[in-house]
């Protein structure tokens, strides 16, 4: 089964359709899929929603998508450091689910596995527990969370083989691995596609079963925050 595709736009070929839920990988700006971001933009496809714990900034990451108004709704835990999805948010013209980040990689990773849903005591008695499931165990209560299955889901990996078993690295390894599992179909970029049977078995952060189209590509390294001194 051929899984390398020459580009981004030839590897989403096919795929996109308007009002599709895209699960996208990344933290902060670190570990962001790019250029398949880019070519979503590209496309055109709309009225999408996103899980994704945030949305990158104003002109990087799912950013470039709220510019072009392509995004209906976010699944999020973080709206700070992009102007305009919070100002999209505040005024009304995007819908805005919040997500505590270890409920949202853990209802990615449960949607990945196959989980419908799991209790959880993180948001208990906060907004985030409005509407859900409440029960009692051994005199503690937990709220349903229901797991996350997305069309598609978009990430970001340092290495892969022609398989595409994934290796990430360093802070990139935080939701890209959970937003891989819960798509039905995965297209992941990398850095660097070596030969099948090169990687280390032990060294792989996500097998290959999981992805199912792969690009090679040059990319971004962006500083979210830098702070400087006088010498």
């Amino acid at each position: 089964m051929k899984k390398v595709y020459g580009s981004a736009a030839e590897a989403l070929d096919g795929v996109l359709f308007d009002g599709m839920f895209i699960a996208a990988g990344g933290f902060g700006l670190c570990g962001i899929p790019e250029l398949l971001l880019a070519a979503i933009k590209d496309a055109g496809t709309k009225d999408l929603t996103f899980a994704s714990n945030n949305a990158g900034v104003d002109d990087f990451g799912i950013g470039i998508l709220l510019q072009t108004r392509q995004v209906k709704k976010m699944i999020s835990s973080y709206v700070g450091e992009n102007a305009e999805f919070m100002r999209q948010y505040l005024s009304g013209e995007l819908e805005l689910e919040f997500n505590p980040q270890g409920t949202l990689a853990e209802r990615m990773r449960a949607g990945g596995c196959g989980i419908p849903g799991f209790y959880t005591k993180t948001g208990v008695g906060t907004v985030i527990a409005e509407g859900k499931d409440h029960r009692d165990f051994n005199g503690e209560t937990y709220i349903l969370e229901e797991g996350i299955v997305a069309d598609l889901s978009i990430v970001k990996a340092w290495k892969a083989d022609a398989t595409g078993n994934l290796i990430f690295r360093k802070t990139a390894r935080n939701f890209n691995p959970p937003a891989a599992m819960c798509g039905k179909v995965c297209i992941a970029e990398v850095e660097e596609i070596v030969p099948t049977g090169s990687l280390d078995p032990d060294g792989i952060h996500l097998p290959g079963i999981y992805v199912h189209r792969l690009i090679q590509g040059e990319h971004e390294k962006r500083i979210e925050q830098r702070t400087t001194r006088a010498a």
